[in-house]
Formats: C-alpha cells, structure tokens, sequence
C-alpha cells in the first residue's frame, strides 16, 4: 500500500495526537551527561574509537578516552555506535508554509521571516529524526532582496522563543537568475531579465547610501534641533547589510551571476556569506574562493531548471579542493532527514575524506550560518549538540538513535509513538519535496 505525502503528513498528525501526548519528557537535561565507548567523529581533531564525550550543563566539558566527568554524571553506554556533532542545515524553507515569499515587490529586506516561523510544523520532527539539531529557515527566491531568515535549534516541543538560537547572528536571503525574472517578467514588471536584476539591485544600495549617510550625520551631530530623519524598515535593512550587521545568502545558480554578485558587494561595501544552491561553482571556485565566499549546495541534484543544465556532482568537492568553504543542505523536506547521506555521496564523488564530507553537514554548514563557534564539531566549550547513529552515518544504511541538543534528549528511536521527548499535540504542515524556490512551484 503507498499513501501520498500529504495523506502520510495527515496520518503522522492524527496518530501523533493519539500516542505521543504524554510522552513530553518532564525530567530535566542532566547536569552532566556522558556517552560513553563510542566511535566520535570530531570534524575537528579526527575520529576516536572507544572514546567517550562528556557535557556539563549544556556544554561540551571532555571528549576523548578519558573525560573526568564527575561520579553523578548521567552515563549513556554508547558501545558499538557513532557520536557526531549535530547536523546543521543551512539552507531550510521548513516551517515557513506557504508565507516563505513576500512576492509582492523584488525588494523586501525588512520582511522577518521569524513572522512566519510555525515551531509545531512536522517537517521540524522530520529533520530532527534526522539529527539534524540547527537550520537556517530562508526567505524564498523570488526577490533579488529578500527578507531576513530566522536560525533556530530544532528544540522541537519547545515554544516559539525557546527555538531560537541564541546569539546567532542576523542573516538575509538574497536571489539572482530565472526566479526573479519569471516572477515579475511574468506580470510585465521589472525585473524581467537578468539586467533588470542587476538594475533593481544597484538602485537599492543607492537608495541605502543615501539613507545611511542621513542617519549617520544625525546620529553624529543631532541636538535638540536637528530634525530625525524619516525612518524606512526597508532602507534600514539595507543600510544594515552596507554596514556589514546582515550576513548575506545569495541564491545563485550560473558561474557568470556569482561574479557579477561579488562585483557588486565589492561596489558597495558588503561581503558575501555563500552562495546557495552554487551548481556552476566548480567553474570559478579559485576567484570566489579568493573572496572568501563559501557555498551551500546540492550533492547531485541537476537539469531541474535551465540553470542547473550545467550541474555536475564533483562540485562540492573540486570547489573545496579550490578553496571554497563547502556546506550541504537540503531545500527539501524530505532531504533533510538524510543529509548524512547526501555527506556520504561526496566520498564517492570526488575522493572527499570521511572527515570532509561530515564537515559539509557540520562545521562548513556552521560557519555559513555565522554560528561556528558554537556548534559543527566536537570541541570543549561549544554546545552540547550530538547524535548517536547505530553505524557510521555516512553510510546509506545509517539510522539516527538518539539526538541531544544542550546535553538534553530531544529524540530517542526507542521510546514509543515518535521517539519524541518534548513534543505533544498535533504536528502542523505537510508534505515533502522541494520547498517553495521562487513562485511556489516544486523545483
């Protein structure tokens, strides 16, 4: 019997509101939690068999053979599975519904993307069930500006608020190519070509010096007679972004639109953070490894649209062996739930290294989102973010046993209902495939 996405999201629902109310864990994280005689994969300082990994009240306090935890400590014996960092998504639409585009105008910095953020929707219980413990939820791609994404922890069955990651810094999702042209050349609006994105783009940051050099002569010299300058939500945004408190994420397809992107921050003063989805990298990977500029990609995913005829899926890893910081990520709520496997493709593709390959669902995918000294790898101080997969994850075979997110147990393959441990009540959303790239198709 086959069931269709919706109706398998449907029944995930009804039977969630069935069997997993009272499953919400009620103890709190240990203070010190071990897991203990696993193979840990550190992407930072290589993999340790027969280690153990020790976390004080949230943080990382000792990986190695031995890690001095204290007597009391909560011991999970990890004999026989692996222990990775938390994977990190840095490329998500999830838990956006269908307020992931505000297509009504090719600029829109000041949109919130945090507006829209459903903390119950499933495709957060999916990708937990994945190990995935971080996510970039981007705007969508039918503005050339678009607005500002959210970061969360996938603390799923915490509030609202309590999914946010704390300090992580303020990110803004910006689109050039075929999106923006078919969105607004398909109503006979600018823009309509790929000059018309460039056109619309040059004005905003015109328009953005004017207004910051208004408010910066005010904020230098005003008194009690200087007049304050009208305030813009759009042109704030965008003088954020000119004075480097926005890290930009552009989506990009072709290796002549990756450099006509950096020309233009370089005209204007604003770095890029990475280009995302970055098919063509491979074809200038030494020039925009040279700006450090790094890329959030697809493993293999090619010919969905004219610009992706030219995908190949050695990018990733001729891209890093250029230079180029290379993260994966999934733009899909199915692929989510399997970036360990898309990590494992690139050993294939391309020779990448164990350690590689977790590094681009881990540390590289960390740093996009600005959040590396946090979370990507298995390091003393940083958080508390782990997963215990039953063999090797980059394995095709790979199953996610248990996911902690600051030493607290959000999602265990063992309990019953849904493995969910703070979770209760009725998932929202629905459906798989890709999410919403442009004009609400499925790409």
């Amino acid at each position: 019997m086959t069931f269709s996405p919706a109706f398998s999201v449907r029944a995930l629902a009804a039977v969630c509101l069935l069997s997993c109310v009272g499953y919400g864990q009620t103890a709190p994280a240990p203070s010190d939690l071990v897991l203990s005689n696993a193979t840990v994969m550190t992407v930072t300082h290589g993999t340790m068999e027969h280690a153990s990994v020790w976390v004080h009240n949230g943080k990382i306090a000792g990986v190695g053979a031995q890690v001095g935890a204290p007597a009391g400590a909560t011991v999970v014996d990890a004999t026989g599975k692996f222990v990775t960092p938390g994977i990190i998504d840095p490329h998500s639409h999830s838990a956006l519904g269908d307020d992931v585009n505000e297509a009504t105008s090719p600029v829109t910095p000041s949109m919130m993307m945090i507006d829209a953020f459903d903390n119950t929707d499933s495709a957060l219980y999916f990708a937990l069930a994945g190990g995935v413990t971080s996510e970039l939820l981007l705007h969508g791609s039918a503005n050339m500006i678009g607005g500002q994404n959210v970061t969360i922890k996938n603390r799923f069955g915490r509030s609202k608020d309590e999914m946010l990651f704390a300090g992580a810094p303020r990110t803004i999702k910006f689109a050039s190519g075929e999106n923006p042209k078919r969105v607004y050349g398909g109503r006979d609006e600018l823009p309509s070509t790929r000059m018309g994105n460039f056109e619309v783009m040059r004005q905003a940051f015109e328009d953005a010096k004017v207004y910051r050099a208004e408010w910066d002569a005010y904020n230098a010299k005003h008194d009690a007679n200087t007049k304050v300058p009208h305030r813009d939500l759009k042109l704030e945004a965008l003088a954020d972004v000119l004075r480097g408190n926005l890290l930009v994420q552009i989506h990009c397809y072709r290796a002549d639109e990756f450099l006509t992107e950096e020309a233009i921050a370089k005209q204007y003063g604003y770095k890029v953070r990475a280009f995302h989805h970055a098919l063509e990298m491979y074809k200038v990977a030494p020039q925009i490894a040279a700006d450090g500029t790094g890329i959030a990609t697809f493993a293999d995913w090619w010919g969905f649209k004219d610009e992706a005829w030219d995908a190949i899926p050695w990018n990733a890893v001729m891209s890093m062996r250029a230079g180029v910081k290379v993260a994966l990520k999934s733009d899909s709520n199915d692929f989510v739930r399997r970036l360990n496997q898309e990590a494992g493709k690139m050993v294939h593709y391309g020779g990448a290294t164990e350690e590689e390959a977790l590094r681009m669902i881990t540390l590289n995918s960390a740093w996009i989102m600005g959040i590396d000294d946090k979370v990507g790898s298995l390091d003393v101080g940083k958080d508390g973010d782990l997963v215990v997969w039953n063999m090797d994850p980059l394995s095709t075979y790979a199953r996610t046993e248990k996911v902690y997110i600051d030493g607290d147990l959000y999602f265990d393959s063992s309990l019953p209902g849904f493995g969910t441990t703070h979770f209760a009540g009725v998932m929202h959303g629905g459906g798989f495939g890709t999410a919403d790239d442009g004009d609400g198709r499925r790409e």
